[in-house]
């Protein structure tokens, strides 16, 4: 977990000079687009990783007869679990396109919300019985990146930055605002 954590570290602080550098020579529009373009390909990559980890898991014969007998460990497989796991996956899946189809504030705080949700439901599987090699392996690589998306999002992803403007004459009084992202 340590070795996780500094690789964690280690990737922001790239992104986080690569993020500052832009700010003076990119236009503010193609830094958010980055970000997003960025965000989007995590969210892709966790979501690949979830599925090819749901894969594996069929190959290995112990979790296969579990999954003919309908029983995995000590949950029942039923229409209700695998609705469950129908909505979870929507999460990541959906996170692919809302991360470049929202606005920068929305998708920031969409990410932020999904990254530590993903991050939290992948770690507490963790904690129900034993894991195989396999889906260890596959939780830290999804762990690592829904952390990693969330502390980037918000901590890199800059919230809209909001300029008020007070125009006074002495027939009338003026609130402005402008939002740049």
């Amino acid at each position: 977990m340590k070795h996780l954590v500094l690789a964690l570290l280690a990737m922001l602080s790239l992104f986080g000079r690569s993020a500052h550098a832009s700010e003076t020579t990119e236009p503010s529009g193609a830094r958010v687009a980055e970000q997003q373009r960025l965000l989007s390909s995590l969210w892709i990559f966790a979501s690949l990783t979830y599925l090819y980890c749901d894969v594996i898991g069929l190959m290995d014969p112990k979790m296969h007869a579990g999954y003919e007998s309908g029983k995995v460990g000590n949950v029942t497989i039923d229409e209700n679990v695998l609705l469950a796991g129908t909505i979870l996956m929507q999460v990541p899946m959906s996170m692919v396109f809302l991360s470049t189809a929202l606005e920068p504030r929305a998708s920031r705080i969409a990410n932020i919300g999904a990254g530590a949700f993903m991050t939290v439901v992948q770690s507490a599987t963790l904690a129900i019985g034993k894991p195989t090699s396999y889906y260890l392996a596959s939780s830290i690589a999804e762990i690592g990146t829904t952390s990693f998306i969330t502390v980037y999002s918000l901590f890199y992803m800059k919230p809209p930055k909001v300029t008020p403007a007070v125009d006074v004459s002495r027939e009338h009084v003026a609130v402005k605002a402008s939002v740049t992202f």
